[in-house]
């Protein structure tokens, strides 16, 4: 009855409305949709569950670009699943479906494209082999088959259902077999009845059936209510109408009453979104250094293996030709080993770059364990912060001296440019190209996710594209093409009939130390043959 009433006025109050972007935040299980009138925010964990309307909220660099309208908002019959349907302003599919499930143990939100219902993003993982899957078709979970759900049931047939069952069993067969009841009504529609026999059972059944076609008949929309606030043993709920014997007070909408009964720090929304999302990308930075730090330690060679290769050189000096790019030769221990060398070098010059490699080696190993230390203490600190942020437990000022200068706005002042341009695929995929090669590094490691794909126009100058991506295997073979052909475009190469693009996962992309900017090394490469087409990036492009 809730999820029905709420779907309803979402379309009265949104409908037609300009959706800007779409949130995700699978570490606290909300989505949040950025309309250009304010925040619809759904909150998915059960400890904190709540349904919210804020302020409006500009869209963050992490946030999924969505220009829409809102066409509808629906539920099925007896049913706790909301669907928000969108048409795009451009693009295509020309329709976007949000997807909000509050069945039980299977909470989650998804993001669908087009009639087929493809899913692009899931919110929360669930597991099983009928779970939602990215790339999977959605298929609506099964009815629960309920009577009722048309809002047709006798009186007859409710007391057939519910007066044969004893006391302790009635609240079961309610809550299994009749449409619309719930654990919110079930002690109202039940009444006496629910832990009573005798004579009075029957005309508690009778109240209960009335009140039950009431709760349906606003359920199916046939009959309008004034929402309230009930006074429940778990706290407040909002609900579309009041309930015999629970204490309650009228709130102007569902809405306002998911407000009130929010915990504070979702309710109120004081701290800007903006300055927390700024934060929560800082502290995903944060732990990429670490894990960065933590690799090159990892792959740091071993300096007395370093060192003995140095003399192994110098005491073979007469078994090396000059020119050679690698030599064989019997180390001191009567095992053969293969050393590279630069062939342009002396043997003895050689040896001296060894011995070079190996203090460096020395000294990073030295060095290296001291930073992981830091970096691990600031990302834990970091993520506290987002923590107490999220939570209502920080002040703005707090957040904001935290806060890098990249990360503040001056009031009145226009925020800091991204490093990239934002394009839509036909697919519904973002896309985004670095804005040249001081920006590229920055695209890549700040703004693109390990799952994401990473394109590059090959052999030649040119924007680093990436593709978010965060679903199994490969993405879309369309999206894919899409993003190859930006790469080709803004490239040296956009003149060229024939463009070859090298693509991969960001993670197998890494910055070498000391290495100008733009100039990554890349593994796990693919290559793609693409046409360039302005006229493509003209449709992709992002409002």
């Amino acid at each position: 009855v809730l999820v029905a009433a709420l779907a309803r006025e979402v379309e009265g109050r949104l409908q037609g409305a300009r959706l800007r972007a779409l949130r995700l935040d699978r570490g606290s299980r909300s989505l949040a949709l950025l309309f250009r009138e304010g925040t619809l925010r759904f909150d998915l964990d059960v400890a904190t569950a709540s349904v919210g309307w804020h302020e409006p909220a500009e869209p963050g660099p992490l946030d999924h670009p969505l220009p829409a309208r809102l066409e509808r908002s629906e539920v099925p019959p007896d049913d706790r699943v909301l669907r928000l349907t969108f048409r795009r302003l451009r693009g295509a599919p020309a329709t976007v479906d949000v997807i909000v499930q509050w069945i039980t143990n299977r909470w989650t939100a998804l993001v669908t494209e087009g009639p087929e219902l493809v899913i692009r993003q899931v919110l929360v993982q669930l597991d099983g082999d009928r779970a939602p899957r990215t790339g999977q078709r959605w298929s609506p979970p099964p009815l629960a088959g309920r009577e009722g759900a048309d809002g047709t049931l006798t009186a007859e047939r409710w007391r057939e259902l519910l007066l044969a069952q004893g006391p302790g069993a009635r609240r079961h067969a309610l809550l299994s077999r009749v449409a619309w009841s719930s654990a919110l009504n079930a002690a109202a529609l039940l009444g006496w009845a629910a832990d009573s026999g005798g004579p009075a059972v029957a005309d508690a059944l009778e109240r209960g059936h009335q009140l039950w076609r009431q709760l349906a008949a606003v359920a199916l929309g046939r009959l309008r209510s004034e929402p309230v606030l009930l006074h429940m043993p778990h706290g407040l709920q909002p609900y579309p109408l009041p309930l015999p014997n629970v204490e309650g007070e009228p709130v102007p909408t569902l809405l306002d009453g998911c407000a009130r009964a929010a915990p504070a720090a979702l309710s109120t929304g004081r701290l800007p979104t903006d300055l927390i999302e700024a934060l929560r990308a800082r502290a995903v930075r944060a732990q990429a250094r670490v894990q960065s730090l933590a690799r090159e330690l990892a792959e740091t060679p071993d300096p007395a293996a370093l060192r003995g290769s140095g003399d192994l050189l110098l005491a073979r000096l007469g078994e090396i030709q000059h020119g050679s790019a690698a030599v064989r030769l019997v180390d001191f221990t009567g095992y053969d080993v293969e050393l590279e060398l630069d062939p342009a070098a002396s043997a003895a010059d050689n040896a001296a770059a060894y011995y070079d490699r190996a203090a460096r080696a020395e000294r990073a190993r030295t060095r290296l364990p001291e930073l992981v230390r830091e970096a691990e203490a600031n990302a834990s600190r970091l993520d506290a912060l987002v923590e107490r942020a999220e939570m209502g437990d920080l002040s703005e000022e707090r957040l904001r001296a935290e806060l890098p200068l990249e990360g503040r706005t001056a009031p009145g002042s226009a925020p800091a440019s991204l490093p990239y341009r934002a394009y839509r695929s036909s697919g519904g995929l973002e896309i985004r190209v670095g804005r040249g090669s001081r920006h590229n590094d920055d695209l890549t490691f700040h703004h693109a996710s390990p799952g994401d794909v990473w394109l590059h126009a090959r052999h030649a100058a040119g924007a680093h594209v990436v593709l978010r991506w965060q679903g199994k295997g490969s993405p879309p073979a369309r999206d894919l093409m899409e993003a190859a052909v930006l790469a080709a475009l803004h490239s040296k190469a956009h003149t060229s009939g024939a463009v070859p693009v090298d693509w991969t996962r960001r993670k197998y992309v890494r910055k070498p130390r000391k290495a100008p900017p733009g100039q990554v090394l890349v593994e796990r490469v693919k290559t793609l043959f693409v046409e360039p087409d302005p006229a493509l990036e003209e449709r992709l492009r992002e409002e």
